[in-house]
């Protein structure tokens, strides 16, 4: 089944990429500039210099997927992240916000109180 869902992780390129990139080019790109498998099951997230496309990477047990998605208008909000550290994971919900057009900047995340079911003892 093709899925982009929240129990994958998803790796940041860190540089804008030309789109006439396919999936032999954009896997050459996370071979040759990271440590990280393109066959790992990880999904590799690409935009272009103007960031109103974005392209992703993901291998599928047999093959790989190559989604991409053109915004109309607008463009795609990315987080703030070291450049030095060659690649950057972004959790599912960072990934699904920049993918649905919220701006990282104004989300506000509230504590909450989270309790943990305590495993029983017979």
């Amino acid at each position: 089944m093709f899925e982009l869902s929240e129990s994958g992780r998803y790796f940041l390129c860190l540089y804008p990429v030309k789109f006439t990139n396919g999936i032999d080019g954009l896997y050459n790109i996370v071979v040759s500039n990271t440590r990280l498998s393109p066959m790992s099951g990880d999904a590799f997230v690409f935009f272009n210099k103007s960031r109103k496309m974005v392209k992703i990477l993901k291998w599928d047990e047999d093959g790989f997927l190559l989604y991409q998605k053109r915004l109309v208008r607008g463009r795609f909000v990315l987080p703030d992240f070291n450049e030095k550290s060659g690649c950057f994971e972004l959790p599912w919900n960072m990934f699904y916000f920049i993918i649905k057009g919220v701006d990282l900047a104004a989300v506000k995340y509230h504590n909450r109180l989270r309790i943990k079911p305590q495993p029983q003892v017979l």
